[in-house]
């Protein structure tokens, strides 16, 4: 959260497991926003408020009661969000966005458009690129969310990356343990493959003011 804080120029605010891989198969499948939220008060306010929206998330990996729908992909690549409105709210990616004031633009950072995100930033052509790796649960490092800010530098910087091992190399991170856990229902093995397919989107998602005071993720072509 502090590196989100002190992001400046364009921030790209990376959450590989699961948050900013979840954001971009919503998109694709038809949801009309998605409005990140960081504190869960408030974003159970804005439900209230808005009963017909869908509230998604997690805290420590785990849908919370009453929520719509978890921290998952699997979940919204089955689920019926097409026209919805979504309240995303998570314990490190959501925390990022709402807390990348002084940055000038601010997108979100996954595997799954990895490509888009290089295009745009380089259509942009911004003086300076901040790259936030939120890590676990926004305190500590976590090797995907590094691996995709290497991944975003070299592109952005023209060196090559081979990609064709990332699912070996994120296999035993200690964030995808859940992943491979029978117990752990929240989090299906699929949402590992979803999380690790590189380049799979084509679009990026920034954060908008909203007419209401919500910000907003907009889905922008790259």
């Amino acid at each position: 959260v502090a590196g989100a804080r002190a992001a400046r120029g364009l921030a790209i605010v990376i959450d590989v497991f699961r948050a900013f891989t979840l954001a971009p198969h919503a998109y694709a499948r038809g949801v009309s926003r998605i409005v990140p939220v960081d504190d869960l008060a408030r974003a159970r306010e804005i439900k209230a408020l808005n009963p017909d929206w869908l509230l998604v998330g997690e805290r420590h990996s785990r849908r919370l009661p009453g929520f719509d729908f978890g921290n998952s992909p699997t979940e919204i690549e089955v689920g019926d969000i097409a026209g919805r409105t979504l309240i995303q709210t998570t314990h490190a990616g959501t925390q990022g966005l709402c807390a990348a004031i002084g940055a000038d633009e601010v997108i979100t950072g996954s595997l799954v458009n990895a490509a888009a995100i290089v295009r745009y930033v380089q259509r942009r052509n911004p003086d300076e690129v901040s790259l936030v790796c939120m890590g676990h649960q926004a305190r500590e490092p976590s090797p995907e969310d590094d691996l995709c800010a290497e991944l975003l530098a070299a592109r952005l910087e023209g060196r090559p990356y081979d990609t064709s091992d990332v699912r070996e190399r994120l296999r035993s991170a200690p964030g995808a343990a859940k992943f491979f856990d029978p117990d752990a229902h929240w989090a299906p093995e699929r949402d590992f493959d979803l999380c690790t397919e590189v380049d799979r989107f084509d679009f990026v998602l920034k954060l908008m003011d909203g007419s209401t005071k919500l910000p907003w993720l907009a889905r922008l072509a790259a």
